[in-house]
């Protein structure tokens, strides 16, 4: 008998970078045909899943905006870079028999539908996987805190934070082998350690609203069924 998963609804956090694979810039289309393939175990396992992508694999705001170009300017170009990137991820779901939504914080009818809570409430419980794109449609706002609000907006049980690590540690762990890996945190722990997983803004939202974050390695394949399974994988954030 197989057992059931932990979670019924998550959100998956996807950074941009995630989907250059082993390129240097864009969209890598054989991992985003992973990470589809991932989703789509997840999805046939009854699990509602939404997922909120980066667009630091096109361009940031920030960086951008350290460059002399205007901040708010740069903002606007990363969150249509993140809908560049819930594109690619819908086209690879959908190659998988996935049906599919993008819901986009800024208006733009002819490649995704806007974003309405109950609209995006209503494709999960028809099984369909949503895709947040945009942002919040506010500069200012990383896609983490994006994730963050649209995780608490649908009732997410849970955020899901893939990242090129196994978890969250004391420090790089690319740069000093001695680093230590955190199997639990508090977010206050998070924060006063400014261990930066994710934005200030975003995790202290979720420490005001008590949704856990999960902290786990993207390229570790089946990480992401494990996760939601409830196995002992990467980082747990928590009150």
């Amino acid at each position: 008998m197989q057992e059931k998963p932990k979670y019924r609804r998550v959100l998956l956090k996807l950074s941009g970078e995630a989907l250059m694979g082993g390129q240097g810039y864009g969209v890598d289309p054989a991992m985003a045909t992973q990470i589809a393939g991932e989703i789509a175990e997840l999805h046939s396992l009854g699990v509602e899943v939404a997922v909120t992508v980066g667009g630091g694999n096109i361009v940031r705001g920030i960086s951008v905006s350290e460059a002399g170009m205007d901040r708010v300017n740069g903002d606007y170009m990363g969150m249509l870079a993140t809908t560049i990137n819930a594109l690619a991820m819908q086209n690879a779901l959908e190659k998988r028999d996935v049906f599919t939504r993008v819901l986009s914080a800024i208006d733009m009818k002819q490649v995704a539908e806007p974003f309405i809570r109950r609209r995006a409430i209503r494709h999960l419980e028809k099984g369909r996987v949503v895709i947040f794109a945009a942002g919040i449609g506010n500069p200012y706002f990383s896609t983490d805190t994006a994730a963050a609000l649209r995780a608490m907006e649908i009732g997410a049980e849970t955020i899901l934070k893939a990242t090129k690590v196994d978890g969250i540690y004391d420090s790089d762990p690319k740069k000093n082998p001695d680093a230590k890996l955190f199997r639990h945190l508090t977010y206050h722990e998070v924060l006063e350690k400014d261990l930066r997983v994710m934005d200030t803004t975003a995790v202290a939202l979720c420490k005001e609203n008590g949704l856990p974050i999960v902290v786990f390695n993207l390229l570790q394949r089946g990480n992401i069924r494990d996760v939601v399974m409830g196995a002992d994988i990467g980082t747990v954030v928590t009150a």
